[in-house]
């Protein structure tokens, strides 16, 4: 059976089967596509040779993918990351060059081959990474920054690579040109859209240039202009061509701009040989300040999604097993090797860069496959007469395997290397302070904490496990010191013994629970205040033991709803009042649903829990309408004037504008908790 309907069929049936279980069973998304499209191609057969054109159009994701990325990188911060995207980057791509050019070389291949061998297998899956890092939020960390800096630099040394293989022709290998599509079955035969920076297709077909004979200063010129014209564009002519598709009031025409801007980068790009997905990062970079970039992201995201999904099916839907089972044992052995020399070089450089462990991990294990770009040159080497067609096909199952390998890669060190590598790429400080106040975390929220205390007189022992944030604020006159709070020789040594408070600022939830558990258990005069990202966060924190528990966006929220409520006329007193009583319920309603959270059980499925939420939920709302009702008491007028006293005969009444007694405005008294009582939630969560 065929046909465009069934083939839709089948994809998205084996998408929506295989990726929520393999979630479910903490998979991650990626290998769930895989597993999918091995299932429907070599395993059962559903789709075959459709897989090769359908990659020229699903690997389109990578682009999307690397523009919204762009978006939420300004211009500066890109600037910041110069020394790891051309130190970090160029060096990965030419050691790891080097080290699987000798391999190869030292196994009977030519030196041309070698070299070409070498190139190809330096890069790494930039559609893989980048996807399972924003999956796991680890790609704004240290070592999801050094990852995105070698993927952006690999993505920018293809075309220095699509110049130089040319010149590595074997002259015994003339004429293997006609038989490229030989390669595309052995591993899946992509055609990534960037190939189109040689003006040669997969196929060997001629495509549309604007530098085709043009000299080299011609095209020097040409690639500036045309880097120029995105730069500008996206500076002056974005903002009029939005803003008139947003007149329209026609949600589907900016839908349909924000494909078009992408699509139109992507071929300009192409057109004069630079990187589609190169061009459109920088896009997405200079487009980082416009006030349409949460809706440009919100529009291409699942565009992205659909496609990079698609793009990893025919991954898995390609490889081919006859080819794998006829010699099982060197290509699995060549696909390891190749993947212990780009880690063994990526860990080198994590050190010699001075990542913080454990990103060091994440970092050689992450980059350590070789990406989908490897099929394209390798198809291009094949044309050129630089491999002959037995190595391309193995080379394309070991780019292949080593792709279908790296989500587990990213479970091993998620759930085992993670938390054992903590705290070894370098020493903690010796901490020579003390004060009554231990703040673990030095982050935006941290920071705030720390500044409110020295500005009020006390003295802080800051620690963070940030090796470049210590430093970066070190140059700014902050006394911190680098090490892991979850230590408790480190906490000993920041003299947790003789601290009255312990404020827990890390945003590693797991860690954070630990550190609260042991403090507690240990040292249980210590007050700790905890920073919660969310309801289930401050649950598991309450049960640790902390003493209060902070919400980090419930504050900010909830003046957002003030402003709201200001916004439609309530007079701002009124709007004060009832956030109030709003976050007084809610601290109740929080204290009660703690008691009946499990943490063994999804709080969807905990049926005791929604009963008791729903409830909550509606004496929340008709608590605030009688609150309402009752808001200008004469015990608390609050702004409003009080009313006017009937004055004994003779006596003047008090002058117009003169403030009112203090005691006139009386409140019912505020009782100060007692010492060590414990609040959950001084700003209580909210979903």
């Amino acid at each position: 059976m065929s046909g465009f309907l069934f083939q839709a069929f089948v994809y998205l049936a084996a998408s929506v089967i295989a990726v929520p279980i393999a979630k479910r069973l903490g998979l991650g998304s990626v290998l769930g596509y895989l597993i999918a499209g091995i299932v429907i191609g070599p395993v059962i057969g559903l789709v075959g040779n459709e897989t090769q054109n359908l990659q020229h159009f699903a690997e389109f994701g990578v682009v999307m993918m690397l523009f919204i990325v762009g978006l939420e990188l300004e211009p500066k911060v890109l600037w910041q990351m110069r020394r790891r995207l051309i130190g970090l980057g160029g060096l990965q791509v030419g050691l790891t060059s080097a080290v699987i050019a000798a391999g190869a070389f030292a196994l009977g291949l030519s030196w041309q081959m070698a070299i070409a061998s070498g190139l190809i297998l330096s890069l790494s899956s930039t559609a893989i990474v980048l996807q399972t890092l924003n999956e796991k939020h680890m790609l704004k960390g240290e070592g999801g920054q050094a990852s995105f800096s070698v993927l952006l630099f690999q993505d920018i040394a293809v075309i220095p690579m699509l110049a130089l293989i040319p010149l590595l022709a074997v002259p015994g290998l003339s004429g293997m040109g006609q038989d490229a599509g030989a390669a595309h079955g052995a591993g899946q035969g992509s055609g990534h859209a960037d190939v189109a920076a040689n003006a040669t297709d997969g196929a060997g077909h001629a495509t549309m240039s604007l530098v085709d004979g043009l000299p080299g200063w011609g095209v020097t010129l040409v690639t500036l202009g045309a880097i120029a014209a995105v730069v500008l564009g996206g500076i002056y002519l974005s903002r009029p061509l939005f803003r008139f598709i947003a007149d329209s009031r026609l949600r589907e025409m900016f839908t349909a701009a924000a494909l078009l801007l992408v699509i139109a980068i992507a071929l300009l790009m192409t057109l004069v040989g630079l990187s589609p997905a190169l061009g459109t990062f920088l896009a997405g970079v200079v487009l980082a300040n416009s006030e349409y970039r949460h809706e440009l992201e919100a529009d291409i995201e699942p565009f992205k999604g659909l496609l990079l999904g698609l793009f990893f099916i025919t991954v898995g839907a390609g490889i081919d097993f006859e080819i794998l089972f006829a010699d099982v044992g060197t290509i699995v052995g060549l696909t390891l090797a190749v993947m212990a020399a780009k880690a063994i070089v990526l860990l080198v450089l994590a050190r010699l860069f001075r990542l913080p462990s454990p990103d060091h991990l994440l970092f050689a294990l992450g980059l350590a496959q070789a990406g989908e770009f490897g099929f394209v040159l390798l198809s291009f080497t094949l044309q050129n007469s630089v491999l002959d067609t037995d190595t391309v096909r193995m080379l394309s199952l070991v780019v292949a395997i080593s792709m279908l390998l790296t989500p587990g890669l990213f479970i091993l060190y998620d759930k085992v290397l993670a938390r054992r590598g903590a705290g070894d790429s370098r020493d903690d400080d010796a901490i020579d302070d003390a004060g009554p106040v231990i703040i673990a975390g030095h982050g935006r929220f941290g920071q705030v904490v720390n500044r409110l205390l020295m500005s009020n007189g006390h003295r802080t022992v800051v620690i963070d496990h940030s090796a470049e944030l210590v430093d970066s604020l070190r140059r700014f006159g902050s006394k911190m010191f680098y090490g892991d709070a979850s230590r408790p020789d480190l906490l000993h040594a920041a003299g947790i013994e003789n601290a009255a408070i312990l404020v827990v600022a890390i945003d590693d939830e797991e860690q954070a629970v630990e550190i609260v558990r042991m403090v507690k258990a240990s040292h249980p005069h210590v007050h700790v205040i905890a920073r919660a990202s969310d309801r289930l966060a401050v649950y598991r924190l309450y049960r640790a033991g902390a003493d209060d528990i902070v919400r980090e966006m419930f504050d900010s929220s909830l003046r957002a709803g003030r402003y709201a409520l200001e916004a439609l006329g309530m007079h701002k007193f009124r709007a004060r009042k009832a956030v109030r009583h709003f976050e007084d319920f809610d601290r109740q309603t929080l204290r009660e649903l703690a008691q009946h959270w499990r943490e063994d059980v999804d709080v969807f499925d905990n049926e005791e829990y929604i009963s008791l939420a729903r409830e909550r939920n509606q004496m929340v709302i008709d608590a605030m309408a009688g609150a309402n009702r009752e808001m200008h008491d004469r015990t608390d007028r609050g702004w409003t004037p009080p009313p006017k006293p009937t004055e004994p005969a003779g006596r003047k009444a008090e002058p117009a504008g003169r403030k009112a007694d203090a005691k006139t405005h009386t409140e019912k008294p505020v009782t100060k908790p007692a010492a060590r009582k414990r609040r959950v939630a001084t700003t209580p969560p909210g979903k």
